[in-house]
Formats: C-alpha cells, sequence, structure tokens
C-alpha cells in the first residue's frame, strides 16, 4: 500500500510513471515531446485519442512547451487514457474539464484483461461531485479543489494490464478534458485485491422500500467507501434512515446497522451546517444557493471513506440505506426520494457484472 509508510522505503525494484495527453503511455524520457505536427504520432493513433494538432500557443516555442496538455473527447464515443501492461498501481489520478460535463463523462476501469469494467460511474459522481455540480472535498482518498481539480489517491494496483477510458454521452464533442495518471511500477503483492467502484441511481425510490448502494458482490474483500446524493421530494428532515450492511451470508437482519444517514457520514442532530473532513463530509447544495433548509428539491451530497475502519468480507457483501422522513404525530414516513450513490470497495477477481448503466436521460440532473 501506498502512503507516508513507504516515504523512507528504498524500493530498487519500483519506477515511476506519469500518463498524460502528451506522453499517453508514459514512457520513460518521453514527457513533453508533442510535436506541432497535424500528424498524430502512433502512440495516440494506437489508443485511439483524438489528435488534436499543433498548440496554436505553442507555434513560436515548438516543442517541450505544453503543446497538447489536454484532449478532446467525441461525442457519444469512448476514448482511452490509459492502456499499459503491468504489474503496476495507479497512485493518483487528477482530470479537470467543465463541470457541466460531469454526469455526461463515465469513467471505466478493466483490470487484467477484464471484458467487464471494476469501475463504472459518472466522473462527477466517482469524485464525490454529484448532480453535476463541483463541490470542494478535502478527503484523503478524494481531493477536489478550485476550481475544478479533481484526485483520487486509491491504490489502484493490477498484476498484467490496466486500462481506463471515458465515455463521452454528451451529443457535442468536450474540449479542454486534461488528465494525469500516476504509476508506479513494480510488484503486486500477493494478498492485494483490486479497486472497485459502481455508480447507481433510483429516481424514485419506491414506497417502503430500501436504496440498495450495492449488491451482487461475491468473493473476498473490504468496503471502503460510499458517496450519496440525494434529493428530497418532501419538505422536512429526510435523513433518518439506517445504513446497512449484509455479511457473508446475512440474510433479513445486518451485522453492520447504523443508527441514522448523517451519523454514518459523521454529523449528527440534522448536519446543521456543511463539513469536509479526511474521511468524512457533507454539503446542502441548495442552501448554497440561498433556498431553504430540507425543503422540497433540495440536493445534499455526502461522503464517508473506510480508510480507517474498513468492513471485510469473505464470500459476499450487500450495501442498503433506508430513507425515512418524519409524518403527523412523530411518525416515520418512508420517503420516495431521487437517490444516487457510488460504492467503493477492494475485492479478489472474478467479480460479477454491474447491473446495466442507465441511459443518459435516465442519468440526467435536471
Amino acid at each position: 500500500m501506498n502512503g507516508f509508510q513507504n516515504l523512507t522505503r528504498l524500493k530498487k525494484s519500483a519506477s515511476t510513471r506519469l500518463i498524460t495527453a502528451e506522453n499517453v503511455y508514459g514512457e520513460k524520457g518521453r514527457g513533453g515531446m508533442a510535436a506541432l505536427s497535424l500528424e498524430p504520432p502512433p502512440g495516440v493513433r494506437q489508443i485511439g485519442q483524438i489528435y488534436d494538432g499543433g498548440a496554436a500557443a505553442a507555434r513560436e516555442l515548438g516543442r517541450k512547451w505544453k503543446v497538447r496538455p489536454c484532449i478532446s473527447l467525441e461525442p457519444q464515443a469512448t476514448t482511452t487514457l490509459m492502456d499499459i501492461d503491468g504489474p503496476s498501481t495507479v497512485t493518483h489520478i487528477w482530470i479537470t474539464v467543465d463541470e457541466s460535463y460531469l454526469r455526461d463523462l463515465i469513467l471505466r476501469m478493466y483490470w487484467d484483461g477484464e471484458t467487464v469494467p471494476s469501475v463504472e460511474a459518472p466522473l462527477g459522481d466517482l469524485f464525490c461531485c454529484g448532480w453535476r455540480r463541483r463541490a470542494k472535498i478535502l478527503s484523503i482518498p478524494v481531493n477536489v479543489n478550485p476550481t475544478g481539480g479533481m484526485n483520487m489517491y486509491f491504490p489502484l494496483p493490477f498484476r498484467k494490464h490496466g486500462r481506463i477510458t471515458v465515455e463521452n454521452r454528451n451529443p457535442e464533442q468536450v474540449d479542454g478534458f486534461f488528465y494525469a495518471i500516476s504509476c508506479e511500477d513494480g510488484p503486486v503483492e500477493e494478498d492485494e485485491a483490486y479497486f472497485h467502484a459502481q455508480f447507481r441511481r433510483t429516481n424514485p425510490l419506491p414506497y417502503g422500500e430500501d436504496y440498495v448502494i450495492l449488491d451482487r458482490v461475491i468473493g473476498e474483500g473490504h468496503y471502503v467507501g460510499t458517496y450519496m446524493g440525494w434529493q428530497q421530494n418532501t419538505n422536512g428532515w429526510w435523513g433518518e434512515g439506517e445504513i446497512k450492511v449484509f455479511i457473508d451470508g446475512d440474510k433479513e437482519f445486518p451485522s453492520y446497522c447504523g443508527t441514522g444517514t448523517e451519523d454514518y457520514f459523521g454529523g449528527a442532530w440534522c448536519f446543521g451546517e456543511n463539513f469536509s473532513a479526511p474521511f468524512l463530509g457533507y454539503c446542502d447544495l441548495s442552501a448554497e444557493k440561498g433556498r431553504q433548509t430540507n425543503a422540497a428539491g433540495n440536493r445534499h451530497s455526502m461522503y464517508r471513506f473506510h480508510i480507517m475502519d474498513p468492513i471485510r468480507f469473505h464470500q459476499d457483501l450487500r450495501v442498503t440505506m433506508q430513507a425515512i422522513g418524519w409524518r403527523s404525530e412523530g411518525r416515520y414516513l418512508p420517503l420516495q426520494d431521487d437517490i444516487c450513490s457510488v460504492a467503493y470497495w477492494y475485492q479478489s477477481e472474478p467479480h460479477l457484472p454491474f447491473p446495466k448503466l442507465g441511459t443518459r436521460d435516465e442519468l440526467e440532473c435536471i
């Protein structure tokens, strides 16, 4: 694993590469080599990226002067960002793009030649920025800074091959997509599991049903985080529901059961204010626009990362969240809100295919 404990160690078997638009394979001694030529170099052609041609800003200075810092994404097409052999571990991902595309761009990651992704989520939601709204996230594994620099520090190991793609579901070309992927090439230990992340949305949640964050996980691993976006469809407090984690054969009742939605995300007593901390955070996006707190139509965003307290499983895993508000006479009200989420976990491969991702219309934030 990466972290402060590695900073003092000499690792003769490890080397570093940085994958960017100018060095699409992160090859040694080839950073900043993009040329002003309109003809794409072989590496760019091989992974199928649009070649933007020589940058006008560098026309006088030439090579080495930031010729190709970003790429364009073709409409309704998939672009490869990383396609390299292992063993290696992605140690950091940085991406920025106009926030209007955060729900239209789908990021996918594939490990060791698999044909179904281990990571599949809209770009914004994966980086804890749901509802196509950028938020300041100061957590350790996911960090989003002004003005739109999205960072991920989850270690992403692979043994044979790693591939990362981005699908543009927008009918227009997306320009100005910047990315940088840092990798540490070297052995991956036998007991290191593969990173997974899955997006879901239910709109509206059927009356009396729990929202499913994750299910159909078979194998051994550990659950490491939850991001949730929540739109109220009724007035009043919406967060009385309990998170439930069903572990290794649990049926009706889970082994891990919380005490309330805001409690799980590290707050208390209906949150009260926005915060972003190393492992927990909450933002009332509507209140930032001057709307009344806890009113119908308000949108909330929250995360919890189980970095210090991973939830271990050895056979199977299912994660749900209740949606509970209040009705008259002090009674609970099962809510029918618009809820989305990203689940983050590590597990052994193979994994079961994810549920089919919704269409662009089904994911749209209106």
